[in-house]
């Protein structure tokens, strides 16, 4: 059950992370004149977002990769968190204009319903509930 606490954890602040996540590409745009006023200028800053892309990844394959193989072996959020972070990469490289400022968010709720998953299989897993199970069995304790 150690894992399990770490995990939902992770699983709490990897959601959290990722909603803020879509919120800051959704409204940095419309605010970008206004944040250097504010003080908040550093979150324009592409680095910034580099930066927080990147715990993102490893916060999300540390929480759902050990989840999937210690725990429930559900493949649903390993797609969904690998689709959230194609969506973001490809949002921030490929897309210009008020475009991105739509798929890059969508990446990150993305990212946060992998995690709200994750958190659930880890947390209601258990040998009589097969809900979403993808052919695997539980150790007999």
């Amino acid at each position: 059950m150690k894992h399990s606490k770490h995990s939902s954890k992770l699983d709490s602040v990897g959601m959290t992370a990722s909603i803020l996540c879509a919120i800051h590409c959704a409204l940095v745009p419309l605010l970008i004149t206004s944040l250097p006023l504010l003080g908040l200028g550093f979150l324009a800053n592409p680095w910034f977002e580099w930066g927080m892309i990147t715990l993102a990844v490893f916060i999300g394959f540390y929480a759902i990769g050990l989840s999937y193989f210690r725990s429930h072996h559900r493949v649903l959020p390993l797609i969904l968190l690998f689709g959230g972070f194609a969506v973001i990469i490809i949002g921030h490289l490929y897309v210009t204009s008020w475009r991105e400022a739509i798929i890059v968010p969508f990446g990150g709720l993305l990212i946060a319903t992998a995690h709200f998953f994750n958190y659930k299989y880890t947390t209601i897993c258990s040998s009589d509930n097969t809900f979403f199970h993808l052919s695997h069995s539980h150790p007999h304790k």
